[in-house]
């Protein structure tokens, strides 16, 4: 199993799953079938296995590179360093740890943002799939409210995760990370805070999609300093621009946030296009 060295100096596994097209898939490959982290996962609508699906939806067809991006900032915490020129180098350096010369890549939420920073960073993507959120008009300013409170929260009496949490229910949402995980996510989102999406579009290249459920708006409290995270708002209100622009704009209608991350809504969506735009590449 290769491993990359990332900015910091820690490493990172590497799987690498099927032949074809490279995808890089920032996803946990290992399913959590049970035990309380698989528990607390299904309380709130995600899919422990939801790595594990993706990739099995696509690696009979691509050469597929996983690599738990996320798990990996949350184990070795980069409290000052996680910006977007080190996120970029970090996944490049993962590209080339699996041979990888050229590659697509797909990323949900905060993992499709750093997709769109990959892609104004590097001449090496073939494809971009990012879903859950928007590739202009994007929520950063919304983003830095969630992540200071949520930093803010991490330094007061540490928060059992709620029992009372459901799908959808965003304010209840306990924060259980340290303060350099927290802060981590501050660093990341003060760093875009002057990140002009709507300028930087003519900076990617490669062929693109972007998809949102309808209903993609997370709301949050006075706990949260009363956050509302549009996603699904730009995608469907500059649909128009947006294919002006080269995206491929798909809307899932009436999914939330975490129903529209789910392996069997989004294997249909990136799987037929990127077999599309990938038809030509080699492996």
């Amino acid at each position: 199993m290769p491993s990359a060295t990332l900015h910091d100096g820690s490493t990172i596994e590497v799987e690498v799953h099927g032949e074809g097209p490279t995808v890089l898939l920032p996803l946990n490959p290992t399913p959590a079938e049970e035990g309380p982290q698989a528990e607390e996962m299904r309380k709130w609508g995600a899919d422990p296995s939801l790595g594990h699906s993706i990739i099995t939806g696509l690696s009979d067809a691509f050469r597929v590179v996983a690599f738990d991006y996320e798990g990996h900032v949350l184990s070795a915490p980069k409290p000052g360093t996680l910006t977007p020129d080190n996120i970029a180098a970090d996944i490049l350096a993962i590209a080339d740890a699996a041979g990888a010369c050229r590659f697509a890549y797909y990323g949900y939420s905060w993992l499709a943002v750093l997709g769109i920073q990959l892609a104004i960073r590097t001449d090496r993507l073939t494809a971009l799939a990012i879903g859950g959120y928007p590739p202009v008009a994007g929520p950063y300013g919304d983003m830095l409210k969630v992540t200071n409170a949520a930093h803010r929260m991490a330094g007061e009496t540490p928060n059992a995760p709620s029992a009372k949490g459901e799908p959808g229910d965003w304010s209840s949402v306990s924060v259980s990370m340290s303060l350099d995980q927290t802060r981590q996510f501050v660093t990341l989102y003060e760093a875009l805070q002057s990140f002009d999406d709507r300028a930087a579009q003519d900076r990617i290249t490669c062929p693109r999609l972007c998809f949102a459920g309808s209903a993609d708006t997370i709301v949050y409290g006075p706990e949260w300093d009363d956050a509302r995270v549009d996603i699904a708002g730009p995608v469907l209100s500059l649909r128009a621009e947006l294919e002006g622009l080269g995206w491929e704009v798909r809307v899932l209608d009436g999914l939330d946030h975490m129903q529209a991350m789910q392996a069997g809504q989004v294997i249909p969506v990136i799987r037929p296009w990127l077999a599309a735009e990938l038809s030509s590449v080699a492996g």
